[in-house]
């Protein structure tokens, strides 16, 4: 794209990509109006219907790095259309669904679309102007809060007063118009890497994922000390080592684990496996909550759509704090972001236990831990594309998303058995207790400052900070003032 033709269209592109972050985010709460119904209407029993939401989580973690590979390969929108295009068939096949295979597979294919926010940051470091990179890359993360933050009270909305169906009908149009949109006006980046797809790379990383995640998710209801979880543990660590050994000789690996390794992508990829638990950690204390009986003396008694519409706050903060953050990475440095968002997100979780006992409590800290997030969420891509080549771009971000996934994965099983642990009886239900809240409130505070002495490990002050210019290569990277 021309300098002359970038400037009036880049406003649009921006928006149809940051869309696109919103509607594949939407994906993660369109069925939590339906948890409690899934059975009944699939048929089948509370553990099966659980794999409609842990097949949505499986496919969207290994989608991010192996699409991502695809992308610097192939294009970058070329890829981002065809997992908008996956989310749109899987939206159909969930749609006529009232059984649960077809919605496990539909579900699948939804997690496909995940794909699209690494994609899309990595699409806006090649094609944008440098001057609105850094906002642009700020708004399409916090699309991921926003998405998820919007999509549970409309998602409540349309199952409350349409048929359940609705939703996927609903999904599969928002997919085909983004299919449509990025067609339209995202322009196809010129930077591609050399060199062929992994296919031996990518089934080993799937294989290792798939079995890493899977107990993570399910062991609570497995047994954490059962045969098939340690099992499925032991057999991941075994063929992530050999994709590792794999890797490192592939003449051109799925991943290269060397760029991998360097100080400063290794330890913004820890602090996104941590800034991840403590996101989520909010997700799932929050309306649960506001939705518990106010006879349990601590619940807030709202119902799905109160909840949601309480908690969308928090996305719209997402959204509106990522120009703020964008300028304190260019004036700071990303690394100043990303440590200030983890103490924000500290200190939201402080005035949690403290605010945890009315509606608009939650609403405060629920937006100021959603400001932090905003704030990291930020700096992360910045620092991870500072730190490898344009032509790895992709790739790199998407085993950023996985790192985030890991995290939210991580924090389901340790928050659901804290809950589930300690809980009270009111009358013949159990139900998570206020202590129970307390210590998960307490452990998401702790995550997000275990992420902040992780921050401090990132090399260099002021890491990250650059700015972007033309090259006979593509677009690079280069240190500010070189």
């Amino acid at each position: 794209m021309s300098p002359s033709h970038a400037a009036p269209r880049t406003g649009a592109i921006i928006s149809v990509l940051a869309a696109g972050g919103i509607t594949v985010s939407l994906m993660q709460t369109l069925i939590v109006p339906l948890i409690s119904s899934l059975p009944t209407l699939l048929h089948t029993t509370a553990a099966n219907a659980s794999w409609a939401i842990t097949a949505t989580l499986l496919a969207g973690a290994i989608a991010m790095p192996v699409a991502g590979r695809l992308g610097d390969l192939y294009g970058k929108r070329r890829v981002i259309v065809a997992s908008a295009l996956l989310l749109a068939i899987g939206s159909l096949v969930c749609a006529p669904a009232n059984s649960l295979t077809p919605m496990v597979i539909g579900r699948s294919l939804q997690g496909l679309g995940m794909a699209v926010i690494p994609l899309g940051i990595a699409i806006m470091r090649d094609i944008l102007p440098p001057q609105r990179l850094g906002s642009a890359i700020a708004l399409m993360s916090s699309s991921l809060g926003v998405g998820g933050a919007l999509g549970l009270p409309a998602a409540a909305l349309v199952a409350q007063n349409l048929n359940w169906h609705a939703l996927f009908w609903g999904s599969a149009g928002l997919g085909l118009l983004l299919c449509v949109l990025v067609l339209l006006i995202v322009p196809e980046s010129r930077v591609t890497s050399p060199g062929r797809f992994d296919f031996v790379g990518a089934v080993g990383l799937s294989a290792g994922l798939v079995l890493l995640l899977l107990p993570i998710s399910k062991g609570s209801d497995w047994g954490w000390t059962s045969g098939t979880t340690l099992g499925m543990f032991a057999a991941s660590a075994a063929i992530l080592l050999l994709w590792g050994w794999w890797e490192l000789r592939s003449p051109a690996p799925l991943m290269d684990l060397r760029t991998s390794v360097r100080p400063q992508v290794l330890m913004t990829n820890l602090a996104s496996v941590v800034i991840g638990f403590a996101m989520y950690a909010m997700s799932l204390i929050t309306p649960q909550l506001l939705q518990l009986p106010a006879a349990t003396g601590y619940g807030l008694g709202q119902s799905m759509v109160e909840a949601g519409l309480w908690m969308a706050p928090a996305g719209l903060v997402m959204m509106a704090i990522s120009p703020l953050a964008a300028r304190l990475s260019a004036v700071r440095g990303p690394k100043i972001s990303l440590l200030l968002g983890t103490l924000v997100i500290a200190s939201g979780y402080a005035l949690a236990l403290a605010l945890m006992d009315s509606a608009w409590g939650v609403l405060i800290f629920s937006a100021v831990i959603s400001a932090g997030i905003g704030f990291a969420y930020a700096a992360m891509p910045t620092l991870i594309m500072s730190a490898v080549p344009p032509t790895e771009t992709a790739a790199a971000n998407g085993l950023n998303s996985l790192m985030r996934a890991i995290g939210t994965s991580s924090a389901s099983a340790v928050l659901g058995a804290v809950l589930g642990t300690m809980t009270v009886k009111l009358g013949p239900v159990t139900l998570p207790s206020e202590d129970g809240f307390r210590v998960g409130l307490f452990i998401g505070g702790g995550a997000a400052l275990l992420a902040a002495l992780v921050v401090l490990a990132v090399p260099g002050r002021r890491a990250g900070a650059h700015r972007l210019v033309d090259t006979p290569a593509g677009l690079d990277l280069v240190r500010a003032g070189a």
